[in-house]
């Protein structure tokens, strides 16, 4: 066994004894070979122990382990307090790597981030694959991604041991999506270089089984094979036949191993294929709908017009109005300072002392000019 791995991954397991071999399979058939996989089980199924060890390859490690609260997310951290790589990836049983999925990951660390992550085929029950293209790089995904959801399968994430205080980090308080909040941990506690973003497919992400969903239960799946459905221009590639009663995982992980290199250009070669029908399905359908919006903005131009001269009159009106409201503001003020002026003269002159010694020469000319005074006496 290697001493001290590049890589330690986790794969948590409890009831997919049906098609964890085919996971493992993947795992062993990595481009990198420098790493330890921890299998990790939460109270497994019977016969998961055999599939297993029946691989008799050193650098898989057993963990079976009573069911613990939830999703066992304490015996995850049971496991990864005895992993010994520098760089700690997650393997869910039930999906499928392509062969570099791990070589592309850790180049995407090589600057430095903290964790990467890469690109996503969820495949439906009955063999249909569609990308998840989540982009963390654009604000407004990532916003989402750190507030509201998740759409990126465990799988796809790759991070460097160092970058929390220790290996035990999955939250056991949580009663589910401890993934996510641990991705989310990863990027807050490293600010400066947090995430990178490998832009290639690297994971076959399958419908949970508890699930019993063909779109495992995800919308954006089921719009994805809704327009599958009723395209005949679906990439074949993406398209894959599952005989009953064989499992999706069976039929794409033995398409996988004819030619793993050239498989996997093949399905990456048709994603973009998709990714570009699809947009130009959508621009197809937009033209119509702006040449419509281009017809009713002509019909409407009058009537447009007609309300712009009118919003402008009324501009102009109601600055005309702001200038007199102005204009009288300013008299009223004006006005008003000159008779605080005279009210200031009028209280110096009754505290003058020619005011005082006139009083009495007023008081008689008041007497003189009082009607009383001209009355005739009897």
């Amino acid at each position: 066994m290697v001493s001290k791995p590049r890589l330690s991954i986790l794969m948590p397991t409890r009831s997919r004894v049906d098609v964890i071999g085919l996971a493992i399979q993947s795992v062993l058939d990595q481009t990198v070979e420098d790493f330890e996989l921890l299998v990790v089980g939460d109270g497994c199924a019977p016969g998961t122990t055999e599939v297993v060890e029946a691989f008799q390859d050193a650098r898989i490690r057993l963990f079976d382990l009573p069911k613990a609260p939830n999703y066992g997310y304490a015996n995850r951290n049971i496991a990864l307090r005895e992993a010994r790589g520098d760089l700690i990836g997650f393997a869910a049983d039930d999906d499928l790597l392509f062969p570099d999925h791990f070589e592309i990951l850790a180049d995407g660390l090589k600057g430095g981030a903290a964790i990467a992550y890469s690109q996503a085929l969820w495949v439906s029950t009955d063999g249909i694959a569609a990308p998840f293209l989540t982009n963390l790089e654009l604000a407004d995904e990532f916003g989402f991604f750190m507030e509201s959801g998740n759409t990126i399968p465990a799988s796809c994430f790759l991070y460097r041991a160092d970058c929390l205080p220790s290996r035990d980090v999955w939250p056991e308080d949580v009663t589910s999506a401890a993934d996510w909040r641990l991705w989310q941990r990863i990027i807050r506690d490293n600010p400066h270089n947090p995430l990178s973003y490998c832009r290639v497919p690297t994971v076959l992400h399958f419908s949970a089984k508890w699930k019993n969903s063909r779109h495992s239960q995800a919308s954006q799946l089921a719009t994805f094979l809704d327009i599958a459905d009723r395209a005949g221009w679906w990439p074949s590639a993406l398209r894959v036949w599952i005989p009953n009663p064989s499992k999706e995982q069976s039929e794409y992980s033995r398409l996988m191993r004819v030619d793993p290199a050239a498989w996997s250009e093949q399905m990456r070669r048709a994603v973009g294929d998709l990714v570009a029908r699809l947009a130009w399905e959508d621009i197809q359908a937009t033209r119509p709908m702006l040449a419509s919006a281009e017809a009713e903005k002509a019909m409407l131009q009058p009537e447009i017009s007609r309300l712009r001269n009118e919003l402008d009159l009324a501009r102009q009106s109601n600055a005309e109005l702001r200038q007199a409201a102005s204009d009288t503001s300013r008299e009223t003020k004006e006005t008003e300072q000159k008779l605080q002026a005279c009210r200031v003269e009028i209280a110096a002159l009754y505290q003058s002392r020619s005011w005082r010694i006139t009083a009495p020469l007023r008081r008689i000319a008041t007497s003189v000019r009082s009607p009383k005074s001209w009355s005739s006496k009897p």
